[in-house]
C-alpha cells in the first residue's frame, strides 16, 4: 500500500501566505486527484522580534494574531466538517499545522497543541537571526551578511534545538536552505549538511520523529526534493523510520504535485509512507 497517494503538507487560506482557498475545495480537489488521505498544515510564526510580520493567520479573510484561538476554533470546526462531507468518498481529512520554530516560543507551541486534538505538528525553520530564508526577498538580508560556515552553523544549530524541544512530530523540508540560498552560494549548499546533519537525524530516530520528504523544490526548478537523495540516504541511515509525502501546497494547483514521485522515491529506499491520528503514526 505504499503507494496510497496523500498530501500531508497543505495551506488552507489560514495562512497568510495562501490563495483563498477554502478546506473544502482541498477536499474536493483531492478526489480529483486520488488522494486518499490530507493533512492540512496552516503556518504558525511565534517570533516575538517578527510579531507585527509574520505572527498572524486569516480568519474570515482578516488578519488575526495566531494567539487568538478564535481562528483554530474556526479551523477545526472547518476540519471536521470536511471529516465528515468526505468520509463517505473515501478520503481522509486530518488537522495539522506547520510551526516555524524560534527559540523561545516553545510554550506558545505547547500551549496550542495541547488545546487543540491536532493530528500532525510539522516542525520548520523559516528564520535565522530573524531574517525569513524562506522569504525570496527577505533572505539576501541574511545570505549577503554570512558566509556559508555561518549559514551552516546557524541552520543546524536551530535545527537540532527544534528538534530537541519534542514538540513536533516530524521536521519539513529539512534542507530548506537551498531554496534561496542556491542563488547565492551556489552548488557549494548541496553539502554544508555533511557532519552537522548526522547528530540531529540520530537525535530525531532516538525520539521516534518523523522526516517530511517535500516535493515543493520541484517546482522552484530544482531537480531533486527537499531533503536530496543525499540527505534522505544519511537520514535512513540514522534510523529515522518515519516518512510523510507533502506538496507544501499553497494554492489549489500545487495539491498532489509530485506525490508520486516522492512515493517512488521512498520505495526505492524500501520507506513506507505514514499518516498521523491524533500525532500518532502508522505505516500506508
Amino acid at each position: 500500500m505504499n503507494n496510497q497517494r496523500t498530501d500531508y503538507h497543505v495551506h488552507p487560506d489560514y495562512s497568510i501566505d495562501a490563495s483563498p482557498v477554502k478546506i473544502k475545495e482541498y477536499c474536493q480537489r483531492s478526489l480529483e486527484l486520488g488522494i486518499r488521505e490530507i493533512c492540512f498544515t496552516t503556518h504558525v510564526e511565534l517570533d516575538p522580534v517578527r510579531q507585527e510580520k509574520d505572527n498572524f493567520v486569516c480568519l474570515n479573510g482578516e488578519k488575526v494574531s495566531v494567539l487568538n484561538f478564535a481562528w483554530l476554533d474556526s479551523y477545526f470546526e472547518e476540519i471536521t466538517r470536511a471529516q465528515d462531507e468526505f468520509k463517505h468518498a473515501n478520503l481522509k481529512v486530518k488537522a495539522g499545522i506547520e510551526v516555524g520554530y524560534n527559540r523561545g516560543c516553545e510554550e506558545y507551541v505547547e500551549k496550542i497543541t495541547s488545546s487543540y486534538p491536532f493530528d500532525y505538528v510539522l516542525g520548520a525553520i523559516h528564520c535565522l537571526d530573524h531574517i525569513a530564508i524562506s522569504s525570496q526577498k527577505e533572505s539576501p538580508h541574511y545570505f549577503r551578511n554570512k558566509s556559508l560556515a555561518e549559514l551552516r552553523r546557524d541552520y543546524f544549530l536551530v535545527l537540532e534545538e527544534a528538534v530537541k524541544t519534542g514538540l513536533f512530530d516530524s521536521i519539513a523540508h529539512v534542507d530548506f536552505y537551498y531554496r534561496y540560498g542556491f542563488a547565492h552560494y551556489g552548488s557549494e549548499i548541496f553539502t554544508i549538511h555533511r557532519g552537522a546533519i548526522e547528530p540531529v537525524f540520530a537525535e530525531m530516530a532516538r525520539r521516534g520523529m518523523g522526516l517530511e520528504i517535500n516535493t515543493s523544490s520541484r517546482r522552484r526548478g530544482f531537480e531533486e526534493f527537499h531533503p536530496t537523495r543525499e540527505v534522505l540516504a544519511l537520514a535512513v541511515k540514522a534510523g529515522i523510520k518515519i516518512f510523510t509525502v507533502g506538496s507544501d501546497a499553497h494554492s489549489l494547483k500545487d495539491l498532489g504535485k509530485n506525490i508520486d514521485e516522492a512515493l517512488e522515491l521512498l520505495k526505492e529506499y524500501k520507506l513506507s509512507n505514514h499518516v498521523f491520528t491524533r500525532r500518532q503514526a502508522s505505516s500506508l
